[in-house]
């Protein structure tokens, strides 16, 4: 009896090759489109032609409400609190690593499979699972994976992380006739498609965001801001404002509604503290730890000391000052290509 598999299907071309992966190392499979809201429709019908191609069952969760209250909701909250949200990485959390792994489970599946560019390993020294970075550095997603626990990992597979070319796996949906083959990457968060974050926002919640003040870090007003959940740290282009030399946002004062600009040399700092943490080995270190660690998905890693604080809190310090730290981003630490852990940037 060959072991069960559930795709989560995009509708793309990394998981429908990662079908076929699984297809080929003879799992059987059933595919997945979680419809997480509207107007992703033809995605689900793309995932649908694709496993009718390579026959398997194929299965549409309507996921919208779940969707909004993990992910929808909490974004806007972020931005009310000045922070600025990565909804990737709590879709990945809540969604295709929470709900399917509860849906694989019912449906007797031994195996979530996504088409997300990371490895998993099965370290026997240690008895742990290890999440490591892709073949291919250039596409690898672990900084958005660093929540997945223990249990997750047991029962998690990456295929396209053995892939080193991307070309390679638009090949490998080429030769199965998909027509997604030379489908575009998704760039852009995928309930707001135009990059307009302040704008959905504001239709999502009917809220009016006042104006305020841009202020230097003398208290001097600048000018006016248009609301402050349109702005994050490092934000130079789009301010509205004629100055003698540059300015970038420094940081967002929800008390007072101000904006504070500052040269750019004023963004850079050595030290973050990082809550809702996440050991990937499920081992809390009682002592500081030395990783490499960045603070953005296209971020450098940058070398740093992990020290867990009292209260769980993680504080990294870096070897070298970091540019635009935001709070609300994710921190996520490397020990060569093992992923170590992460969390939610919260002071810097």
């Amino acid at each position: 009896m060959p072991k069960k598999a559930l795709i989560a299907m995009s509708g793309g071309v990394d998981s429908s090759a990662a079908a076929v992966c699984m297809l080929q190392a003879g799992y059987a499979c059933t595919g997945v489109t979680m419809q997480l809201h509207d107007g992703a429709e033809g995605d689900a019908e793309d995932a649908r032609r694709v496993a009718e191609q390579l026959g398997f069952p194929f299965a549409v969760l309507e996921e919208k409400t779940a969707f909004s209250q993990h992910v929808i909701a909490p974004f806007i909250a972020a931005y009310e609190r000045g922070y600025t949200p990565n909804p990737c990485i709590e879709c990945n959390r809540h969604m295709k690593f929470g709900r399917l792994h509860r849906y694989a489970a019912q449906q007797g599946c031994d195996m979530v499979v996504t088409g997300h560019y990371a490895r998993v390993e099965y370290d026997q020294a240690t008895a742990r699972w290890r999440l490591k970075k892709a073949k291919n550095r250039a596409k690898d997603q672990t900084y958005f994976l660093y929540f997945l626990t223990q249990k997750q990992l047991a029962h998690t597979a990456f295929p396209l992380g053995e892939y080193e070319d991307k070309e390679a796996v638009r090949r490998l949906a080429a030769d199965y006739g998909f027509g997604n083959a030379r489908k575009r990457d998704s760039q852009d968060i995928c309930f707001v498609p135009d990059g307009k974050y302040a704008a959905f926002i504001r239709r999502h919640t009917g809220r009016e965001y006042p104006v305020g003040d841009f202020v230097d870090a003398d208290g001097r007003v600048l000018g006016q801001h248009m609301g402050i959940i349109g702005y994050t740290v490092g934000q130079r282009r789009g301010l509205g404002l004629s100055l003698p030399a540059p300015l970038y946002v420094r940081r967002k004062n929800m008390a007072d509604n101000t904006v504070l600009l500052t040269p750019e040399s004023e963004l850079y700092t050595t030290r973050l503290v990082a809550e809702d943490f996440n050991w990937v080995s499920g081992d809390i270190p009682t002592a500081s730890v030395a990783v490499n660690a960045k603070t953005r998905y296209s971020a450098k890693e940058t070398p740093a000391t992990a020290t867990v604080l009292p209260d769980g809190r993680v504080e990294v310090v870096f070897a070298a000052p970091q540019r635009a730290v935001t709070e609300g981003q994710a921190v996520v630490l490397y020990h060569d290509d093992e992923v170590v852990g992460g969390g939610t940037i919260c002071e810097t």
